[in-house]
């Protein structure tokens, strides 16, 4: 398992399949932005995402689409805002803004947020 710096420095792929995005880490989820929803309920009800935790990946799924390469343009990002598991949620210096963006071959680029991109806080 890799850790959230480790995925950005290095720059590898999440996978993307359908509603489904396979990402190579583990993390706390704050904040989802997909296209205009804000999605902040994570709980195992919740009707927006459906998180799923593996020992060395975490699947997201995004109930309200079925199949996000259709959905989300290649201009557009997959923002969100996660904390590292293991470190303190409460602690905002450990808040990361990352980016996701769909590409070909079911490849998704992870990316740190630009300051440009605007995170409703």
């Amino acid at each position: 398992m890799s850790k959230i710096e480790e995925v950005l420095k290095n720059k590898l792929p999440g996978l993307c399949y359908g509603n489904r995005i396979i990402l190579p880490f583990k993390a706390h989820f704050l904040k989802v932005i997909i296209n205009s929803n804000i999605i902040m309920d994570f709980s195992p009800g919740s009707k927006g995402i459906y998180i799923r935790e593996k020992e060395d990946f975490t699947d997201l799924y995004f109930n309200d689409y079925e199949d996000l390469k259709n959905d989300v343009t290649k201009f557009e990002a997959i923002k969100m805002v996660v904390v590292e598991k293991g470190k303190d949620i409460f602690n905002f210096n450990n808040h990361i803004k990352i980016a996701l963006y769909l590409e070909d071959k079911h490849k998704v680029r992870i990316e740190p947020s630009d300051h440009d991109i605007i995170f409703l806080e």
